[in-house]
């Protein structure tokens, strides 16, 4: 399956459109994408995401989980 994160609003609404700082190919390990998540969480932010969700294919892992430092 492929690792992919879902953007979205506080509401949970998906941003639309997908900003550039977003990956939406997916990841083929669920390392990879929490690495990039990692490194990518402060221009997502910035792009209006303001939480994630990390799906393996069509399932949840885990989230939603913001993206605003504590």
């Amino acid at each position: 399956m492929q690792w992919t994160w879902r953007y979205e609003k506080a509401d949970g609404s998906v941003v639309s459109p997908v900003p550039e700082a977003a990956v939406t190919s997916g990841f083929p390990s669920q390392a990879e994408a929490e690495s990039w998540i990692g490194e990518s969480w402060r221009a997502l932010l910035d792009a209006g995401v303001e939480q994630v969700t990390l799906l393996d294919g069509d399932r949840v892992v885990y989230g939603p989980m913001g993206l605003e430092p504590a």
